[in-house]
């Protein structure tokens, strides 16, 4: 069976669409690698692409596009909503098919060990892939973002993995690793209060008390003068996307505050919105295989 692998590299641009276009073009015409999608956000400034292909193929294709992402963005004049400690913040690498967790974690170290030899750009890897227990969560990571990372790293426990012991000058760090599927989900709140969204973000995470496998932060969207509840789902197959909705919406409800809307980053499983569909419907004895496309 061919082996495929699909990466979900986020880069801290999210404004300039010059930029955007030439690091995203680093997925396009290439043989064995597929860009799905790409999305751009003005107010996390961040630009979270999603590409499928074969594990070589997608390696050189991302490596590619870190070098891009390092010569066009300074880490030194970056401001977003969104935490970040680099031009390249996160690449994830996730098995799809014929391949194991394992094979992404080779292809991932394999592209950080190519890259920051290339571009002296440092990496840190996390979750399945991470060298230490500490290591294993991106915000611990991250902690510190960009402005704090430098001091940081002085501390041997967060030398980097691969590359040079200190930040690159504009690009800052990055983490990489292997992990399983996750859904990046955001909630859109009608009003502008921070601190409402950051107070039902803190009840619905994990490590607020709230629901398992529920990462969530505050975010502002100046565009529109309202306050986002920030949402990633590591498993969606444990903790589903309605819980994590049902459990905003009750914890709105305190405040005095509706939810506007909620929106999916990239690409989502077809099985979350299926698990949902279940749930409002409240459908009997359903299965995937009633869905028209899944039996093409």
């Amino acid at each position: 069976m061919e082996q495929i692998i699909e990466c979900v590299p986020n880069f801290s641009e999210g404004r300039d669409l010059d930029k955007i276009e030439k690091i995203v073009g680093a997925f396009r015409g290439k043989e064995d690698v597929k860009l799905l999608d790409y999305t751009a956000d003005k107010d996390h400034n961040r630009c979270v692409v999603t590409v499928i292909g074969s594990p070589l193929a997608l390696r050189d294709a991302v490596v590619e596009a870190i070098g891009l992402a390092v010569e066009l963005i300074d880490m030194t004049k970056h401001k977003g909503q969104h935490p970040r400690m680099g031009c390249v913040d996160v690449v994830p690498f996730i098995p799809v098919r014929g391949c194991t967790i394992e094979d992404a974690d080779s292809i991932a170290k394999e592209t950080a060990q190519i890259a920051s030899e290339r571009f002296a750009q440092p990496f840190f890897l996390y979750e399945y892939s991470a060298s230490a227990p500490h290591r294993r969560n991106l915000s611990d990571v991250r902690k510190g973002e960009f402005e704090n990372m430098a001091e940081k790293m002085k501390s041997p426990l967060w030398k980097p993995d691969y590359g040079p012991p200190s930040i690159h000058p504009t690009g800052g760090a990055t983490a990489i690793g292997a992990r399983p599927a996750l859904i990046a989900f955001n909630i859109n709140l009608d009003t502008p209060n921070l601190e409402i969204a950051s107070k039902i973000a803190e009840r619905i995470r994990y490590i607020g008390g709230g629901l398992r496998y529920c990462k969530a932060l505050g975010v502002m969207l100046g565009d529109r003068n309202i306050a986002q509840v920030s949402i990633n789902m590591t498993d969606y197959t444990k903790t589903a996307v309605y819980r994590i909705f049902e459990m905003a919406k009750m914890e709105a409800r305190r405040y005095g505050v509706n939810i506007l809307g909620s929106e999916v980053v990239g690409l989502i499983p077809m099985q979350a919105l299926i698990d949902c569909a279940e749930y409002y419907l409240q459908l009997e004895g359903f299965s995937g295989e009633q869905v028209l496309e899944n039996r093409l």
